[in-house]
């Protein structure tokens, strides 16, 4: 438990005391307090109790900052969904499209027209934290990036997440993609709690494909004992970013450190703050009030360097829970009746009954998960409606609502809208 006890001046200058064997070297405590983590203008953290959901430590956890690949967690949080709902199979292919194919690295560097399963795709983002199997389960799953990328901000608001925004699924650089350590650390408990079945997937340590062995860009995994996930993240804009989960004498911690400087740093402090963590779990358990915050302490500067201001202090924490918005989602699919109609049945409707039209697809299958991804994420307007799938149409199959009055239709196609979702009023002819 004290095996790296000899960095944590170096990182967060952990106080010992009598949580942690203390600081054998004194060149330790004299780094400069700008060499430090929580001294990085981009650098954010949160320590979370993963049963509770009580925040035991926050530094500047509801800034805005660039996610990068923790991105990923997100895009596989409604693969892990759509696996439970059984829209989706772990052997189920993905072809990968030529989009997919060709973003940037980090990448598998399949071609466009090549396959892979469901599961591979799954395991080369959890391990190699590739952006062309992030874009390729996308598109299996929304028909294109940005419609799953919209799918992505909506659940992500529904989960609690606030100050997130995703506008790609693999967290590749984009100014508008935004979250903040609090929001992943939500996410990060949000994935254990709705499919603990797949969470051992962040875990994988690596992944061969092809032949070819690919190691987990987590190095914690290797380095901590009990460390099991989650995700790593880089961009130049964003720094070096990771959320881990640990578990520890039957208790699990999830932290997250955004904006660190180096790969280094940011494990390193990821991992005192864990071990700060468990340390005051346990002395809280012999019967001491105490927080993380009575065990951390960051030295002033010397010389001209200003401290930056801090958002969040752990303090301003005591007896807060991130709260999970919503309840798990369904195992089955939306109960809006789903039928079959041909385009002359829907267009003779009469009566005065309106239609909204949520998209058109080159496929029937893809019609039919449109109408049941609108009827789930947007009840209160379709709940009492009927979804259907017209007859082909110049080169698609048109996904619709119908029973609606005027007014009712254009407040459904508003609400869409307003989450950047294709929506159209239909009419009665």
């Amino acid at each position: 438990m004290f095996e790296r006890a000899r960095r944590l001046f170096a990182s967060l200058a952990l106080a010992a005391a009598t949580a942690i064997a203390p600081v054998t070297s004194t060149a330790q405590a004299q780094v400069p307090y700008l060499q430090l983590p929580a001294s990085q203008p981009k650098y954010a953290a949160i320590v979370v109790d993963a049963k509770t959901g009580e925040v035991m430590y926050a530094k500047r956890a509801d800034s805005p900052r660039y996610p990068a690949s923790i991105t990923k967690v997100m895009t596989l949080y409604l693969a892990f969904e759509a696996l439970a709902a059984g829209r989706l199979k772990l052997d189920d292919a993905i072809i990968v499209s030529p989009r997919a194919a060709a973003q940037a690295p980090t990448k598998l560097g399949l071609r466009a027209g090549d396959t892979i399963t469901v599961q591979d795709a799954i395991l080369a983002m959890t391990t190699k934290s590739a952006n062309d199997m992030a874009v390729a389960l996308a598109e299996k799953l929304g028909g294109t990036e940005p419609r799953f990328a919209a799918m992505m901000t909506l659940r992500a608001n529904e989960l609690g997440m606030r100050n997130t925004r995703f506008v790609n699924a693999s967290g590749l650089p984009d100014s508008r993609q935004i979250s903040t350590a609090r929001d992943i650390a939500i996410l990060s408990r949000a994935v254990m709690r709705d499919y603990p079945q797949y969470y051992g997937f962040f875990g994988a340590k690596n992944f061969t494909h092809r032949g070819v062995t690919m190691r987990n860009h987590n190095g914690m995994l290797n380095t901590m004992p009990g460390v099991d996930g989650i995700k790593t993240g880089y961009t130049n804009a964003s720094g070096f970013n990771i959320a881990v989960s640990a578990v520890r004498d039957n208790r699990r911690l999830i932290t997250v450190v955004l904006g660190a400087p180096s790969t280094a740093v940011r494990n390193n402090n990821a991992e005192d703050l864990l071990l700060t963590g468990f340390s005051v779990m346990a002395r809280r358990d012999r019967g001491e009030k105490i927080t993380v915050a009575q065990n951390l302490f960051e030295p002033e500067p010397t010389g001209p360097v200003m401290r930056p201001s801090v958002a969040q202090g752990d303090g301003e924490q005591d007896g807060l829970k991130i709260v999970l918005a919503s309840a798990p989602p369904p195992a089955s699919a939306s109960r809006t009746r789903l039928v079959e109609s041909d385009a002359t049945a829907l267009r003779g409707k009469k009566g005065g009954k309106w239609v909204v039209q949520v998209g058109a697809f080159k496929s029937k299958a893809d019609a039919k998960e449109q109408i049941t991804f609108v009827s789930k994420r947007f009840g209160k307007h379709f709940k009492v409606a009927n979804g259907e799938v017209g007859a082909k149409v110049g080169g698609s199959y048109r996904a619709r609502f119908s029973g609606y009055t005027e007014a009712s239709a254009k407040d459904a196609c508003q609400a869409l809208k307003a989450k950047r979702l294709a929506c159209m009023v239909v009419r009665p002819t």
